[in-house]
């Protein structure tokens, strides 16, 4: 159980997290001309190797903290609301507090997502102090397999350190579709999530194309099961899953690229995680121009697109500004399966 003293600091930041929140959705409304979510990556190696994920080496140095601190400045400069720090394994940077700092300094919302395997006791502290503000964690398993070790049984006793200890919000993402081999899974890993007073959502498996893969009849029984679960969901602008759940395209705005930036670790601006290669402009040089014309850019990808931090960053001007289809010479491949980690 965590101490008072845990507790109150929690409900503290959760008030300034919402107050937050709401004044950057209200600049979000007013303005369109600023990035709303960015995902960097301070290091490519991960310490696990799920057979579905293609964002990940074993090999790979961490960016340079310098070098983070530049893209950290620059997405400041370029108004961004909210860093993901994502991976990779973003715990195996040395220097990822000094980072996190970074982000908060120049007044935005820090955020990570991690496979959990690094948090002890003390490495949750650090990060309060560093001023963390959410993490999230997908569990795609009760029990480890072939094609993922982060399982529940694995990870249980880590979700307890955060429960005693994170001052920062934490959402516990559990996956169905193509790959999983017990959809029933997903329900135990999101009751568990909510037994610790985490919050809990259900993403669908995607090719790493970010394309849909439909849930057959089980799979879709646990997902709207999961749905119903979703009282304390993390993020609740996901009704676009319940079109992928039955295999139908969506018709929206996909405004990565603008209002969604995904930032690799060589520092390129790409549309996200699975539609690398667009635009791969260098994030120093990205200006209110290339947001302006992504903003306006149809991307072919998107009826079928599976990202949902993409669709939730996107829904804000999904009554606006209507787009122009994506250049021959820029349309985007998709080939395997990976994992949704939004």
């Amino acid at each position: 159980m965590p101490s008072t003293s845990t507790t109150f600091r929690r409900k503290v930041k959760h008030v300034s997290r919402n107050l937050r929140a709401g004044r950057e959705m209200l600049r979000g409304l007013l303005s369109r001309d600023h990035p709303l979510l960015a995902h960097i990556i301070p290091v490519r190696r991960c310490n696990l190797a799920c057979t579905y994920c293609n964002e990940f080496d074993d090999f790979s140095a961490p960016v340079p903290t310098e070098t983070m601190f530049r893209r950290v400045d620059k997405l400041a400069d370029l108004g961004t609301s909210v860093i993901t720090i994502s991976g990779g394994e973003p715990l195996l940077h040395p220097e990822l507090d000094d980072i996190i700092r970074r982000i908060r300094r120049s007044g935005m919302v820090a955020g990570m997502i991690t496979n959990g395997y690094l948090l002890m006791p003390d490495r949750i502290k650090r990060l309060n102090r560093a001023g963390l503000e959410w993490l999230q964690i997908s569990i795609d398993n009760v029990t480890p397999d072939e094609v993922s070790k982060k399982s529940l049984k694995v990870l249980d006793k880590k979700l307890q350190f955060l429960a005693e200890h994170a001052e920062f919000h934490i959402n516990i993402n559990s996956v169905v579709g193509g790959g999983v081999s017990n959809p029933q899974d997903a329900l135990v890993i999101g009751k568990r999530a909510l037994e610790l007073s985490f919050s809990s959502t259900v993403g669908i498996i995607h090719d790493s194309g970010g394309q849909l893969q439909p849930l057959g009849d089980e799979e879709r029984r646990v997902y709207h099961e999961m749905k119903a679960l979703e009282k304390r969901s993390f993020t609740r602008i996901n009704a676009f899953q319940d079109n992928i759940a039955q295999g139908r395209p969506n018709q929206w705005r996909c405004r990565a690229g603008a209002r969604y930036l995904y930032i690799c670790e060589d520092g390129l601006v790409h549309y996200c995680s699975q539609q690398r290669g667009y635009p791969a402009i260098p994030l120093e040089h990205y200006t209110i121009h290339d947001i302006r014309r992504e903003y306006l850019t149809e991307k072919s990808c998107a009826p079928h697109c599976t990202v949902s931090c993409v669709h939730q960053v996107s829904i804000l001007d999904s009554w606006r500004a209507p787009q122009h289809p994506l250049p021959a010479q820029r349309t985007a491949p998709a080939p395997d399966l990976v994992q949704i980690e939004h």
